[in-house]
Formats: structure tokens, C-alpha cells, sequence
């Protein structure tokens, strides 16, 4: 039984010496898996019929796989479960097309949400999480990405994130799990991809760079050389927060970085008279003012905002590069429940609904996006009790399954 995951979850993962897949107990247990019964799909691609009925084939076929079997037991389970939930977004994506045939555009990004939301409720580990919902988020990219023209950068962000041999081992599960024409040439694709990872050294080993600021550098603009030590013109740090709100950012920033200006959106509501449901534009624009008068100046300060999705932070992070911060993100979180109890506590409660709209669009800060990334669960209580980080160090605790500097679980 995998330790790495809550009582709830470990004996759905099949293991020695049957390597039964246990359906009935996993359809029992998790709902998202149960609403894939009678999700219809496209003949042409998944003759084998509903989308619950090709997640069984794919999950039966990753199982005798003698790879996934020879894994450790936390990877093994990681692998597992990304195959498992990898086409739950088909629930709210599948729709007939302009041509009248089905199609689900958008489901991995659907799905990643869906999972991130699910496995955070079941109390999954940070790391573990973000491993699976990486995998579900990008399990179509073997399918594709050599003929796309950023192949490259695609597949140094998935070594950061969870691991291109998991990937290429999900997605010959969910290719051999389905009954169509095109079947042996969708698993060569998915050899090819893994021969193209193996060229660019990021198989079974994160993409590793000459630094922080080198790594940074290349994600925002991708195609120079990847092991040029970018020079590091940077000369200040800006604190970028993020995290559901209840999370505990404002108690962190006190308790850490005390003596630094902040520019906290909540703040400048009040000072503005602006209510959350309102437009934000004035709040927004007062806030980037603000900022700029730091960052002209030089000076280090603190950016206090949920920021749950990646585009709301690149915002911000792109301005503070601009200037020639270093930028460090740092993203909290905690269990649900402790969430709800902080949130009331609050003199203004956030109502329940905005938060839940929060969840189901949270994306975790990831390696790619700053020069240092700190993901960190603030426990029973505000101050941090355990953490998962990623930053500019070769032995960091780690997103998924490598570090920066190439550290392999």
C-alpha cells in the first residue's frame, strides 16, 4: 500500500502479487470516476465505447505493463491514478462539433482542475498532487508535440513537473486502452516522443539549467541555448503571494518578511471602497502604480493577492522582471476544512461560492514561472508546519519528481 497517499485512495492502486484493478471499489470511492459511465465519445478515435468504459481498458493496460510494475511503490501509485482521472474533464467538455462529431476540446485542462480540486479534498500530498494533476494536464502531448514548434519547451516543463517517462508510459496506456484504425501509429507517436526526450536528456531526469536566473530566462523566452548561464542583471527580490483565501499569506508575510512594503489587493479595496463583486479595474490600477513606484526605486516589497491561476501571476511577475527583480513565488495552501474554519473567523467572511470558484480554477505556481518557487501547507494553523519547495538549490524538495538541478526521486 502506497504511503504516500491517504487510507482512502491507497487500495484503489493495484499492486502484487494480483495487480488487480479494483473498479467497483474505485467507482464507490471517487464520484469524478463514476460520471465517466455514459460519457459518449467519437467512434472514429475510441470504438471501445464511453469514456468510463476506455478508462478500465487504459488502466488495464498500464497495469501489465512490466515498467509500471517495476516502479516504486509512490511513483507506481502516481502513474496509477494520473491514468485513472486523465480523461475525467470529458464530463464537461464532450460536445458535438461544427462536423456533428464528438469532441472534448479542452478536457486536459478541465481535467487538471478537476483533479487538483478532488485531491486536495482527500488530503493528497502537495508534491504528489501536483505530480498527478501534471500528468492529466499534458497526456496528450506525446500524441503531438513533435510537430509543434515549442516541442522543446513543452518537454523541459514536463521534466520539471512530473516526469516525461511517466508521461510517455500514460499515454501508451491510454493508447493501447481504446479500439480504433490509427492505434499502432498512436503508440509509435508515443515511442517517438520518448526517443525525443531521451535526445534532449530530459527522459527520467528534470531538464537541469545553469541556474535559477538561467531557467527563468529561458521559459519566458524559449529557443536560445538552455545551458547558457544567462547573466543575473537582477537586483532585488519581489515576493509574489498566492493562495486560496484563509490560506494564512498575511500571516506568513508577517512572520517572514515583516519589514517589507506589501500591496495587498484586500487593502486597497477597503482604502478604495471597492466591493469584491465590483469591477477590479481601479483596484488593479492602483495596485500596478504602486508596484512601479517600488520597482523604480528599487526596492523589495511584497505583492499580496489570491493569484490562483498562472495567468494572474505572469502579470505580475512579468512587470517585476521588467524592472530587474528577481521574483520569488510563494504559494499557500491548507486542508479544507482548515480553510473554512479561518475563512469565518474573518471579520468579512469570503462567501463560500467565490471560494469554491477559486478552487476550480487554482493552478499551483510552478518552476517555470519565477526564479523561485515555495509551495508551502500551512497546517492546522497559520504558521507553515510542512513545505514542498522548488527553488534555485539542487537538493530541493521537489513538484513531481525531479528538482532543478536534476535530483531524481
Amino acid at each position: 500500500m502506497p504511503e504516500s497517499l491517504p487510507p482512502t485512495l491507497a487500495p484503489l492502486v493495484p499492486g502484487p502479487p494480483g495487480w488487480a484493478v479494483p473498479w467497483a471499489g474505485i467507482e464507490a470511492t471517487l464520484d469524478a470516476v463514476r460520471a465517466l459511465r455514459d460519457v459518449p465519445q467519437d467512434p472514429v478515435h475510441h470504438g471501445e465505447g464511453d469514456v468510463a468504459v476506455h478508462t478500465a481498458m487504459a488502466c488495464t493496460a498500464l497495469v501489465a505493463d512490466p515498467r509500471w510494475r517495476a516502479m516504486p511503490d509512490a511513483r507506481r501509485a502516481r502513474a496509477f491514478l494520473a491514468v485513472l482521472l486523465h480523461d475525467v474533464g470529458k464530463v464537461s467538455t464532450t460536445r458535438p462539433g461544427p462536423d456533428g462529431r464528438l469532441q472534448a476540446r479542452g478536457h486536459s485542462r478541465a481535467g487538471e482542475l478537476l483533479v487538483r480540486g478532488l485531491l486536495w479534498r482527500l488530503r493528497v500530498p502537495i508534491a504528489e498532487r501536483e505530480a498527478v494533476c501534471a500528468l492529466v494536464r499534458h497526456h496528450q502531448v506525446p500524441f503531438w508535440a513533435l510537430e509543434r514548434p515549442d516541442a522543446e519547451a513543452i518537454a523541459y516543463r514536463v521534466s520539471l513537473l512530473a516526469g516525461n517517462d511517466d508521461l510517455a508510459l500514460l499515454a501508451a496506456a491510454d493508447g493501447a486502452g481504446r479500439l480504433c484504425a490509427d492505434r499502432d501509429r498512436i503508440l509509435a507517436t508515443v515511442d517517438l516522443y520518448r526517443e525525443y526526450c531521451t535526445e534532449l536528456g530530459c527522459l527520467d531526469v528534470p531538464r537541469a539549467f545553469p541556474s535559477a536566473h538561467a531557467r527563468y530566462r529561458w521559459f519566458r523566452r524559449p529557443g536560445r541555448d538552455p545551458d547558457h548561464d544567462a547573466h543575473d542583471d537582477t537586483t532585488f527580490e519581489v515576493t509574489v503571494m498566492s493562495g486560496l483565501p484563509g490560506a494564512g499569506k498575511d500571516h506568513w508575510i508577517a512572520h517572514h518578511l515583516p519589514d517589507r512594503p506589501v500591496i495587498s489587493l484586500d487593502a486597497l479595496r477597503a482604502e478604495l471602497d471597492v466591493d469584491p463583486r465590483d469591477d477590479q479595474g481601479p483596484v488593479l490600477a492602483a495596485a500596478r502604480e504602486r508596484a512601479r513606484t517600488h520597482l523604480r526605486a528599487g526596492r523589495p516589497f511584497v505583492w499580496n493577492a489570491t493569484n490562483v491561476s498562472r495567468d494572474l501571476r505572469r502579470r505580475t511577475v512579468d512587470l517585476a522582471a521588467d524592472y530587474g527583480a528577481r521574483v520569488t513565488v510563494v504559494a499557500l495552501e491548507a486542508a479544507p476544512e482548515v480553510i473554512r474554519a479561518r475563512n469565518a473567523a474573518r471579520p468579512v467572511p469570503v462567501p463560500r461560492a467565490v471560494i469554491d470558484r477559486l478552487v476550480a480554477r487554482w493552478e499551483p505556481p510552478d518552476p517555470t514561472e519565477a526564479h523561485a518557487v515555495r509551495l508551502i501547507d500551512t497546517g492546522p494553523s497559520p504558521e507553515p508546519s510542512g513545505r514542498s519547495s522548488v527553488g534555485d538549490t539542487t537538493d530541493a524538495v521537489t513538484i513531481g519528481k525531479g528538482s532543478i538541478g536534476g535530483r531524481r526521486e
